[in-house]
């Protein structure tokens, strides 16, 4: 009997089927659809396998996808083979797709296009059959997807590139090895997380140009564009079996106008000099596909440098915002808002929140430089730039969306994402998502997306409103007279609005602002106006303006700090209101930009970390770099202490911390760095000619028979802002000849001097990050003239020996800072035999006496009525004086008054034994604590040392009347 006049069989007779859970208006033509295939199964004499699980899920996956439907009713023995094989049922390992195309024997380029066309469409079947019936996560479909994908793409690449060698010959690299080119996956396919009917993103890239030895000397240019054109077409072609993938290479270098191919160099060329903006967006999920993998280590690398900043990226804000509304007005334009993908609260939207924070924070932080979405919102929720319930949400919304999606596209493996508009087709389509009716879909939908939009409108929005901010653009575009911008002003709060509208006018026509890009120039015309309005917040607003632009002057050139304040009013603020305490804020930003990034968390800016917390915080740090990267290792040193610094001044400038804090956190850290630059440098000699033979370093203490010892603020622990930093270094070894047991040995005495050497230039040398600190190694036997390294035991003998009375006064305030802690306990020992020495008093008086005179004749200022801090008489260096000559004049019979270094704790001890009242230590310390408090808040107003005399008068006769009291 002719098929078309055969009459439609009874249900019954395929029993095992039940369609009376199906929606009742789609029962019809889903049993007509099974009845359809059941037919060709008989008709070919085949049986249905007695798989209960497939034909539980046999009625809702027909209903499901016509794709599926009509590819098994074509082929019945397809899926036959698909259930009796078990690869419907379970999961398959990563490797199969590869596993199973490695058999290929095709020997023509038709042959292969049929196999891949056959061998895609048997397992489309099977992944969207494993996702209808819902025994496949989300997660599976779409790693199945892409590495079906991959499979497919180095199988074909594979043929055609041997295709190519057996006509033209074999492309070779200069080490002798044949040369294969790379193929990268954009998008999601880069991120394994391809869409069911998605196309593929494809760039092509190969090592180095050359020449073929065939008759027409063939370029390797010419030889990889056919083999990339030979891809396509066995990929993209449609045949009567179909396509394999649908292929678009328009994001390479160029896009459409450009090369299929282009070699390492052009491409980096290219990134480096004519990328757009877009293209870094693209890069994120970029992932090699095919080809030569460890050739292609290196693109990817290049790639990387291109895609992640070292600084904070705040512009990438505005650039997705920008892209996100020219997607809106498109879809607007073609009424085509119910996209499941590109419309209001749908999966781009997801996307872009992910990729903003990689674009502008993957740089620093490396775990965001992943290419799955959820694996970067789970990161967002620990690194707390989402919160954990945004995070989740958009985690659970993005599954939703990539779920309903899939199942968009397998009911007729169609690349839509469109909602459908038929009737009949939004049943199944809520139906295949487990849904009643389209009506309650779509309500979870609408949910859905609503929640993603809120986040994405949290995360983009344009900076929030300010009162006033109309006339705030008047202001800065000077879009009015001067007699209604100065009242404006007034408004805001400034009392000198002339001077203040001049700075303004000055600063819109300064060199700085002209050479502003376009982009540039638009994210100031967004800031100003916020900032503007911010003043009137700010209680000297006229101050606070100045400064602000002349930090802003000096970073124009680099907009992205100015799109941070732009998009974080909350960081504006914390800028305006540290400006307006402080000059010194603005001079270090100035500096060291990079430092923009802190001012968006109060909770970290205004709370530095004490020394535990700044040894674990470092050491995690260097740990991500390469110990070879001598550089890199220097500039994260230098950002480090350059943060730390900024966090102690925002805590002081705000008055959370006092003074004698102040100074400890400062010392912390220089001892902190120095710590880990002592380390560094440590194992960068030892790798290059091998440990001293003596050495015995352990887990406390990876550093063996080499110290630091500070003197002055830093072994005081008085540190300011600008202190440099008074040392000397000691060695220790039995035998300075012998040699480091590396490759390339050393005598131990040059390797303790190339360390210490090593150890100063890490500290000093100027780089473009700054520098560390100023180093000060005069105190070192012999000053200048003497070795940079000493000794130990030669030092204690020079100590002893040869030292002036005015190094044992240096030596009060010597500690140990860095290095073997058996050195620390040698160097301890030492000083205190030194200041413990039998000593003439009068004599020793004479001595302090006549040395400080020196000072004052050298350093002390000659303007009347002006006191400076440190110098003058009655200031800090007689109270320093005083100390250090009762120390070394004491310590012979009082050994414990020179346990500390520090000026006010050797005071204590002072009074302690005898020999000073209570009054006078009182005296001193209120004295020294009251100047250094004075020239701390100077330094923050960028005023120097000197104040008028009448200010300190009373203190300063004290103090004079004390050095009287004890030296003359």
């Amino acid at each position: 009997m002719h098929p078309k006049s055969t009459p439609r069989i009874d249900m019954d007779a395929i029993d095992f089927i039940n369609t009376e859970n199906l929606p009742e208006a789609l029962q019809i033509s889903v049993s007509n659809a099974l009845n359809d295939w059941y037919q060709r199964v008989s008709e070919l004499g085949l049986a249905v396998p007695e798989d209960d699980k497939f034909k539980a899920s046999l009625a809702k996956v027909w209903c499901s996808s016509q794709f599926i439907a009509e590819s098994c009713t074509r082929k019945p023995q397809m899926l036959l083979d698909l259930i009796s094989s078990g690869d419907l049922i379970m999961p398959y390992p990563a490797d199969h797709y590869g596993q199973a195309l490695s058999h290929n024997i095709a020997s023509t380029e038709a042959e292969l296009m049929a196999a891949l066309r056959q061998f895609r469409r048997r397992e489309m079947v099977r992944i969207a059959w494993r996702d209808l019936a819902d025994w496949a996560p989300l997660s599976e479909t779409l790693m199945d997807l892409s590495l079906l994908a991959d499979a497919c793409i180095q199988t074909a690449l594979a043929f055609a590139y041997q295709q190519n060698c057996a006509r033209f010959g074999t492309p070779m690299l200069p080490s002798g090895q044949p040369q294969q080119m790379i193929v990268l996956g954009m998008g999601k396919l880069g991120a394994y997380e391809l869409n069911y009917s998605s196309d593929i993103d494809l760039i092509f890239a190969y090592p180095q140009d050359g020449e073929l030895t065939d008759r027409n000397a063939t370029t390797y240019g010419e030889f990889f564009t056919r083999v990339c054109k030979s891809l396509l077409k066995i990929l993209d072609e449609i045949t009567v079996d179909g396509f394999v993938f649908r292929t678009d290479i328009r994001l390479r270098p160029y896009g459409d106008s450009g090369a299929v191919i282009m070699t390492f160099d052009g491409m980096e060329i290219y990134y480096q000099t004519q990328a757009r903006e877009w293209e870094r967006y693209a890069m994120i999920k970029a992932r090699q596909v095919a080809g030569d993998f460890d050739t292609g280590k290196q693109l990817l690398a290049m790639l990387k440098a291109f895609v992640y900043r070292r600084y904070l990226d705040y512009g990438a804000f505005e650039e997705l915002r920008s892209l996100k509304l020219q997607i809106s007005q498109e879809l607007r334009r073609k009424d085509r808002r119910e996209n499941i993908k590109l419309g209001p609260g749908g999966i781009r939207e997801v996307e872009f929140i992910g990729q903003a924070f990689q674009l502008i924070r993957g740089g620093s932080e490396k775990r965001l430089q992943t290419r799955g979405i959820v694996d970067v919102l789970h990161l967002l929720g620990e690194l707390h730039l989402l919160t954990a319930d945004d995070a989740a949400q958009l985690i659970q919304s993005y599954q939703f969306l990539r779920r309903a999606e899939n199942h968009i596209q397998q009911y007729q493996d169609k690349q839509t994402h469109d909602l459908p508009t038929d009737p009949n087709v939004q049943q199944i389509l809520a139906y295949s998502l487990n849904y009643a009716d389209w009506h309650s879909f779509k309500q979870a939908l609408d949910t859905v997306r609503a929640q993603v939009q809120t986040v994405f409108d949290q995360v983009f929005s344009v900076a929030k409103q300010i009162q006033g901010h109309d006339n705030s653009q008047k202001i800065w575009a000077c879009s009015a007279d001067d007699s209604e911008l100065l009242q404006h002003l007034a408004d805001y709060g400034f009392q000198d609005g002339e001077h203040s509208l001049i700075a303004l006018k000055y600063f819109k026509n300064s060199l700085a602002m002209k050479r502003l890009t376009t982009k540039g120039l638009g994210v100031l015309n967004r800031l100003m106006p916020q900032l503007l309005a911010a003043l009137s917040q700010t209680p000297n607003a006229d101050v606070t303006l100045k400064r602000a632009l002349a930090l802003f002057e000096s970073v124009a050139s680099r907009n992205v700090y100015l799109s941070l304040l732009g998009e974080n009013p909350h960081a504006l603020a914390q800028l305006l209101r540290l400006l307006s305490a402080s000059p010194w804020f603005g001079d270090y930003l100035s500096r060291y930009p990079i430092l923009f990034d802190d001012l968006l968390d109060p909770r970290t800016l205004f709370e530095p970390l004490n020394k535990t917390n700044l040894n674990a915080q470092l050491t995690a740090l260097l740990a991500a770099v390469d110990s070879d990267d001598e550089e890199r290792l220097m500039n994260v040193l230098r950002h480090f202490k350059q943060q730390q610094v900024l966090r102690v001044a925002a805590a002081d400038i705000m008055g959370i911390i006092p003074l004698m804090v102040v100074s400890d956190y400062l010392t912390w850290i220089a001892e902190t760095v120095l710590s880990h630059v002592i380390g560094c440098a440590w194992r960068s000699l030892i790798a290059k000619h091998g440990c001293p033979p003596d050495c015995t370093p352990d887990g406390a203490c990876p550093v063996s028979g080499f110290a630091v010892v500070g003197f002055g603020k830093l072994g005081g622990i008085e540190l300011g802002y600008s202190s440099d930093l008074d040392m000397v270094f000691l060695y220790s070894c039995l035998d300075g000849n012998a040699d480091t047991t590396g490759i390339k040995p050393i005598s131990c005495a040059q390797f303790y001097g190339r360390l210490g050497l090593k150890v100063q230039r890490s500290l000093d040398t100027k780089l473009l990050s700054g520098m560390l600190y100023d180093v000060d190694m005069r105190l070192r036997p012999h000053g200048d003239s003497g070795l940079l390294v000493t000794n130990i035991n030669a030092y204690e003998n020079y100590l002893s020996k040869e030292a002036w009375t005015w190094e044992h006064q240096a030596l009060v305030r010597g500690r140990f800072i860095a290095g073997d802690l058996a050195l620390k306990s040698q160097f301890e020992a030492i000083r205190q035999r030194i200041l413990s020495l039998p000593r003439d008093v009068n004599t020793l008086k004479i001595e302090v006496r006549d040395m400080r005179q020196k000072m004052r004749d050298h350093l002390s200022i000659k303007e009347i009525n002006t006191f400076d801090l440190k110098q003058s008489k009655g200031g800090i260096a007689d109270i320093e004086f005083i100390v250090q000559f009762a120390v070394l004049a004491l310590a012979a019979h009082h050994p414990s008054i020179s346990i500390f270094t520090d000026n006010i704790r050797l005071l204590a001890a002072l009074q302690a034994q005898g020999f000073m009242t209570a009054d006078v230590a009182d005296t001193l310390k209120t004295a020294y604590c009251t100047y250094r408090d004075i020239g701390h808040k100077r330094a923050l107003q960028g005023e120097t040392a000197q104040v008028d005399d009448a200010q300190i008068a009373l203190l300063r006769a004290k103090v004079t009347h004390i050095w009287h009291t004890f030296m003359e």
